[in-house]
């Protein structure tokens, strides 16, 4: 087992990767930029070096200043949380050069699985359902039109390397491909440094479904389950759910049998997650992340698995000592994205936590590195704290929540918490009868 880890990240990831190390009696180094020297991950960790200032171009994307902060301090392995540099295979290619372990992926599946066409020739060829679309990048107007016609609109063009929404767009008929097309070609280019794109059918009332697998180095593959992710705003997550109120037990453990054998095929490692859309009952697969989920903490809830401990073991050489049949799904779970926006414009509301005060109660736990007194700096992600919430049911876990909520106090910067509230006290939300389009209405009915 390692020494001492390097967590490359910031936040709340930052301080849920240091709990995991300090159980496992493993020592950490945070690391951070100038605008985070007061953070609540620098503060615990049992070592702190400073990368760089504010820009996360020169601090936390840093691979220079974060292998020489490894080497100097004599970390054993890096996790790299989610974010900045969790899916870059050429920084996990560095880390493994410098004698260090990357607890996460093989970089070549890091590399196959960040580029959506590759990752769906992967999947096709393992015999995982896809959404019907182009067999790869499309090279014209010309063959993406073809295409439309074969697949029928509506149609969605999207980035190749992509990923949040941006390169992404929706051609609803023949006289709005060309405007998808380059409009889609020019985000793609300025997000990513490249235009290449590719189609799938848009599926108008899908469900956002997910499984969460991990494998060791001895060829053991499992799955957690399924976690429900359709609530979205501009394809960003604000609420999860495991398991999903549309799937039953069967649906689970058919995709989950499916894609543990696949990825077993694969010779994957370390943790993941397939992204699906479902509709009609029907499976097909959008994407993979090689590394930790946000939502994560749903999972560990049903499960009862701690997954960050399970990475650095398997990180560590180190076997499953489970196997497909001993993991046990109960209750279910919730997880709120408190980020620090406004809760009716969205606009970020980064300052000084004047009073903060977490909830607390049976089946409630809170991922977070708030403080009172604590300055949320205008340099990074909004998210500010998870709260998430385990009972019984799904009706026993949506009271459970809007009591948590209503208990949850960050004062001085504004939050989404009257969202995650409105959408609790919802009907629609709480008959489980959603699609990954039923919060953008919302949203937009709020507004007015």
């Amino acid at each position: 087992m390692f020494g001492k880890v390097l967590i490359a990240n910031r936040g709340e990831i930052a301080l849920r990767v240091h709990r995991a190390c300090q159980e496992m009696g493993i020592r950490t180094v945070a690391v951070h930029s100038t605008a985070d020297a007061t953070a609540m991950h620098v503060r615990l960790a049992d070592e702190s070096v400073c990368i760089g200032p504010p820009n996360a171009r020169e601090s936390y994307l840093n691979t220079a200043a974060i292998l020489s902060a490894a080497t100097i301090t004599g970390a054993d392995a890096v996790h790299p949380g989610y974010g900045f540099l969790s899916e870059n295979a050429r920084f996990a290619e560095m880390v493994e050069a410098h004698g260090l372990k990357f607890i996460g992926p093989s970089p070549d599946h890091i590399r196959m699985m960040g580029d959506k066409i590759a990752a769906k020739d992967a999947m096709r060829r393992l015999d995982v359902p896809l959404v019907p679309g182009s067999p790869g990048a499309l090279e014209s107007l010309e063959e993406a039109r073809a295409v439309a016609d074969q697949i029928k609109y509506p149609v969605l063009i999207k980035a190749a390397a992509g990923g949040g929404g941006r390169g992404m767009k929706v051609a609803r008929s023949a006289d709005e491909l060309e405007d998808a097309w380059r409009v889609a070609r020019a985000e793609a280019k300025a997000a990513f440094g490249d235009d290449s794109v590719y189609m799938e059918k848009y599926l108008d009332r899908p469900r956002h479904i997910e499984l969460q697998v991990l494998a060791d180095t001895h060829g053991n593959v499992v799955h957690f389950g399924e976690r429900d992710c359709s609530l979205q705003r501009r394809h960003q997550k604000l609420v999860e759910e495991a398991g999903s109120p549309v799937l039953t037990a069967a649906d689970r453990e058919a995709m989950g049998a499916r894609v543990t054998g696949a990825l077993a095929k694969l010779g994957y490692r370390n943790a993941g997650t397939l992204e699906f859309l479902w509709q009609d009952g029907q499976f097909a697969f959008i994407e993979m992340n090689t590394r930790l989920q946000v939502e994560h903490p749903v999972t560990e809830m049903v499960c009862g698995i701690d997954l960050v401990k399970e990475q650095i073991r398997i990180a560590a050489g180190e076997p499953l000592g489970y196997g497909q049949g001993d993991i046990r799904f109960a209750g279910h779970a919730i997880e709120c994205r408190i980020t620090a926006e406004d809760p009716e414009t969205f606009a970020p509301s980064p300052g000084r936590v004047n009073t903060y005060h977490a909830p607390g109660g049976l089946g409630v736990r809170v991922d977070s590195a708030l403080y009172s007194g604590y300055t949320v700096p205008p340099h990074y992600d909004s998210l500010v704290a998870k709260l998430v919430v385990h009972a019984p049911t799904r009706p026993e876990a949506i009271g459970r929540m809007r009591r948590a909520l209503s208990e949850m106090v960050v004062a001085g910067i504004r939050t989404t918490l009257p969202l995650h509230q409105a959408v609790m006290d919802d009907p629609e939300f709480q008959s489980g009868e959603y699609t990954i389009h039923w919060l953008e209405r919302f949203v937009a009915e709020r507004q007015g």
